[in-house]
């Protein structure tokens, strides 16, 4: 059944949240064994985050554990920023190929960052000509911010299609996945920048309209997991099993209960399972941070609710220092308002 969301409410979220602060039922973040960061100077209890980056609106974060900083990219202004544990906000890649960044991963085995590159039509290198059709992976050193490599996956998909990569994951191996929004695509990306499809499939084909803005909206989020799969999450809350060698064997996660829509973002957790974040732009209620505890190697799942974000507004969820996990608030109701905005937010949550 196709997920209908009516254009006046995304008006009337967008204006309930423009101005609300992001706060969270949980005061500290649940300890985990995820990297340490001991020798930082990092506090034991985690501490919400307000970062001074006006107009950035990111999409996505990731943490770097060498250099214990944030990492974000700017959906507006198709950049990749750091950001410290004050809030200080620095430019590290500015590439003209880029459009709007949507997703960011720390590959920190190789010192570089991967990012997604779309067009939703709202950044400052958007035209109408590109709008909705930059779908593209690229690769920066996450020291000095040089670019690696770019994949052009629109070419790779060659179907004359709308695309939005709306995530991208590494494996150990340094080979990257990557999850488009509007088409059933999972993209491979090896180590060099050389793309590949490796899987298009009716199983994520997008369910969740969005009137006068997306239609047909799919994957959100993309994980690689242990034994050479990924859990691909989709908008209206289920979950996809993919393998990396056997992709033809795909199939639907059989869920205790769906994930909150809409998916906005995931984490792997120490343990193998999942925190899951919703957002509630459509809705205006609050986001919703959920773990996805696997049965029978991911056919199955117990999803359990562990915390919630006052902000609807809330794109992703990320590690952070000492085990701690943070949930991203952009200002993505400013952005789609055509407002300005201060900062943005990344606050401790509880992932049980």
């Amino acid at each position: 059944m196709r997920l209908r969301l009516s254009a006046a409410a995304v008006v009337l979220a967008a204006l309930a949240t423009a101005s609300t602060a992001l706060t969270t039922t949980a005061a500290h973040a649940t300890p985990g064994g995820h990297v340490s960061a001991a020798a930082y100077s990092w506090p034991h209890q985690a501490q919400a985050i307000d970062a001074r980056g006006p107009g950035v609106f990111p999409h996505s974060v990731d943490y770097d554990p060498h250099s214990r900083r944030f990492v974000v990219g700017s959906l507006a202004h198709s950049t990749i920023s750091t950001v410290s544990p004050d809030g200080t906000v620095r430019t590290l890649v500015d590439d003209k190929r880029l459009v709007s960044v949507q997703a960011v991963r720390v590959d920190s085995r190789r010192n570089r960052v991967l990012a997604t590159n779309v067009d939703y039509g709202l950044a400052d290198r958007s035209s109408p000509s590109t709008k909705l059709s930059v779908a593209g992976v690229a690769s920066y050193d996450a020291t000095s911010g040089r670019r690696q490599w770019y994949a052009d996956l629109n070419k790779v998909a060659g179907d004359g299609k709308q695309h939005l990569l709306a995530d991208v994951t590494v494996a150990p191996d340094g080979t990257a996945y990557a999850v488009d929004q509007l088409t059933p695509t999972v993209f491979r990306i090896d180590r060099h920048g050389r793309a590949s499809v490796l899987l298009k499939d009716d199983l994520l084909v997008g369910t969740v309209d969005i009137p006068d803005f997306l239609t047909g909206v799919g994957a959100t989020a993309v994980a690689w997991m242990p034994g050479n799969f990924l859990i691909v999450a989709k908008a209206d809350g289920s979950l996809v099993r993919v393998s990396t060698r056997h992709p033809e064997q795909a199939g639907a996660v059989r869920l205790s209960a769906q994930l909150s829509a809409l998916t906005a973002g995931i984490r792997v957790l120490p343990d193998g399972s999942i925190a899951a974040v919703s957002s509630g732009l459509l809705t205006g209620k609050a986001a919703v941070v959920q773990r996805v505890r696997p049965c029978d190697h991911w056919k199955a799942a117990t999803v359990t609710v562990t915390d919630s974000v006052a902000d609807p507004v809330t794109s992703a969820v990320t590690a952070g220092p000492r085990g701690s996990t943070y949930a991203l608030s952009g200002g993505l109701a400013a952005l789609l308002m055509g407002q300005p905005n201060d900062g943005f937010t990344l606050r401790p949550v509880d992932v049980g």
